[in-house]
């Protein structure tokens, strides 16, 4: 029978070691520079997906959480602040002053559940509504066009792509929250944006 506690050492051991940069007895593991270079540019590319934006939300005081925070909401109206916090991955703390200042600006509404009032069920305002849209629109142009550029092919290998950077035990949820359809696409190979209201 497996030992299951000496297994569970030396994955443990084969985690540390990576995340160290050395193998398991302690020498250094060469990285290769082509990965070195998809890190960069992954870090590059990203900071142009998030500038778009970030312009914009400088006018009202905010930051990448509140764009955050809008997009999800924008895209399952009736989200529960439990969910939401979920998906973000922030403190329950971080996340109250983002929603105070959303709310205090006029930008998202929260009602009590239909079945448990102690709930809080989130909404976007029409102006909140407004502001995800462009936010959406610039960041979906950027991504348009990368698929463009890549060729044929290229929104089902980034997809593929995305998902397996998600740790695997949360790519299924993932893959909900994101409500991706094979096959489907939007304009200009861009994902579907079907909501899901959960209006009650």
């Amino acid at each position: 029978m497996t030992d299951i506690t000496a297994e569970n050492s030396r994955q443990r051991r084969i985690s540390q070691a990576a995340a160290s940069g050395t193998d398991q007895t302690g020498s250094a593991v060469a990285v290769p520079p082509a990965l070195v270079t998809f890190a960069e540019l992954f870090y590059f590319a990203y900071r142009n997906f998030t500038g778009d934006p970030d312009a914009i939300l400088a006018r009202y005081g905010f930051g990448r959480a509140h764009h955050r925070v809008l997009h999800f909401v924008h895209r399952n109206p009736g989200l529960k602040v439990a969910e939401l916090l979920e998906i973000l991955k922030i403190t329950k703390q971080s996340l109250a002053r983002v929603l105070k200042e959303l709310r205090e600006k006029g930008f998202i509404s929260q009602r009590p559940g239909p079945d448990d009032l102690r709930e809080r069920r989130l909404y976007l305002t029409p102006k909140g509504t407004r502001l995800a849209d462009k936010l959406t629109e610039l960041q979906v142009q950027r991504i348009a066009e990368a698929l463009r550029q890549a060729g044929a092919g290229a929104d089902e290998v980034t997809r593929r792509f995305l998902l397996a950077m998600i740790e695997p035990h949360e790519r299924d949820q993932v893959a909900a929250i994101v409500k991706w359809v094979d096959g489907e696409t939007g304009p200009a190979g861009t994902g579907g944006t079907e909501k899901q209201d959960r209006t009650p």
